[in-house]
């Protein structure tokens, strides 16, 4: 481990990772030293035997973030485990109106693509492992926790325990990567506007009687949202993951239902359109909300994915928004070496956040505006949002502006050059 880097990554997860992902391949171009600080130790084992679990949560990532992925350098290996999405269907429990799309009509091989995490995480860290720049300008710091970190004159102090040994580095630029109950935002005393929701989200995986036939369905009640989505496929049963939005107060019921409890409870909110559910497996849940930080940079810092924004998995781009920061900050910072710019000057990083402002407040702002008309009851609006399905389902123009903002192709993609 050095004493001084350009930049340190507080964070080795997706996020994280796919930003020294991103860099890695002009690190020696540009002298460019880097460390990631990640409380979980490396895997030892071999990352290209992959059995994957039942359980494993998954991703949605839109077409727009396999074209970022692919930039970057690590989606032939992302691929080799993902369902793609080749239909979406939406629709209004209860109600007349519904939308479907096609990767066909769209021109596009998949409207998106479900990934488990856990795959995702091993092909960055394979692609980071692998790359020919990474021993002489990457060092990975795990497992091991930043304590704290504070600004210098010049760049950022970072007090790191790593098992009974503690030790500190400088770095010119600090990028927080570290989730959402990011424990160093609050220490830095960055604030952050939130808005709760008083929902939950119950994740699981489950399986169907029949094949999915890469359909993700997105199915609005008048209890919350449930979203299908198509998983690789598992010793020949067709997978699913489950997103179920439901009301704060229901929570414990729901999580104490018994398998075949559950799979009732879902089938009956479901519908029959996918097939029965037949097994589900161990459930999660957390609480939903829309986070924002106060700040996002500060002169030798950024905030990054969910430390910086959280929102309503109802349109299911919170990663692909993440992943747009990253690689618009990973450009942001190549430009500014090359200039022979400080990366973490202020000024640098300014620009970085106003050129991705109006990405965040629209993605953000949608998210949001979808989940409360869809969960209004007033039934003129109802009426109204039902006719608005259903007159987009026959309107091919209407149609594929619907589903260039679902691929994340309405909006100006981040480049690496």
């Amino acid at each position: 481990m050095k004493k001084e880097y350009d930049l340190v990554i507080v964070g080795g997860g997706m996020v994280g990772a796919s930003l020294a992902a991103s860099l890695l391949p002009v690190a020696a171009e540009l002298g460019l030293s880097m460390a990631v600080v990640e409380a979980v130790a490396m895997p030892r084992d071999s990352l290209s035997v992959y059995q994957p679990s039942y359980d494993a949560r998954a991703t949605a990532l839109s077409y727009g973030t396999r074209k970022l992925y692919e930039q970057i350098g690590v989606w032939q290996t992302i691929s080799e485990h993902l369902s793609p999405i080749l239909h979406i269907h939406v629709s209004d429990k209860g109600h007349f109106g519904a939308t479907r799309l096609n990767a066909e009509d769209e021109q596009v091989p998949a409207l998106g693509y479900v990934v488990e995490n856990h795959w995702l995480g091993k092909s960055l860290l394979r692609h980071i492992i692998e790359h020919p720049a990474s021993p002489d300008h990457l060092d990975y710091l795990c497992p091991a926790e930043v304590i704290s970190v504070s600004p210098q004159e010049t760049g950022m102090q970072l007090h790191i325990r790593a098992g009974e040994n503690q030790s500190s580095i400088h770095a010119g630029l600090v990028v927080m990567a570290d989730g959402g109950r990011s424990d160093l935002r609050e220490q830095l005393g960055i604030g952050y506007q939130q808005v709760t929701y008083d929902q939950y989200a119950v994740v699981t995986n489950v399986s169907v009687d029949r094949p999915h036939q890469h359909v993700a369905y997105e199915r609005f009640t008048d209890t919350g949202p449930i979203a299908l989505l198509p998983l690789q496929d598992q010793q020949g049963a067709a997978r699913c993951g489950l997103v179920w939005t439901i009301p704060d107060q229901d929570l414990e019921e729901v999580m104490g239902l018994d398998n075949q409890a559950f799979l009732a409870c879902i089938q009956q909110r479901f519908g029959y359109r996918a097939g029965c559910f037949t097994r589900v497996g161990e459930r999660f849940s957390y609480p939903l909300k829309r986070v924002l930080a106060d700040e996002q940079v500060r002169p030798g810092l950024v905030v990054l994915g969910n430390a910086a924004h959280a929102l309503h998995p109802i349109a299911g781009q919170g990663y692909n928004l993440a992943l747009r920061g990253v690689v618009a900050l990973a450009q942001q910072l190549i430009d500014a070496k090359r200039q022979q710019q400080e990366i973490g000057d202020l000024s640098v990083l300014q620009s970085y956040l106003d050129a991705r402002v109006a990405d965040q407040q629209r993605t953000i702002g949608l998210s949001d505006k979808t989940m409360r008309l869809f969960s209004n009851r007033n039934p003129l609006l109802s009426f109204g949002r039902n006719l608005g399905l259903q007159l987009m389902d026959v309107c091919p123009t209407a149609k594929t502006l619907f589903a260039r903002g679902a691929m994340g192709l309405d909006i100006p993609a981040p480049r690496l050059k």
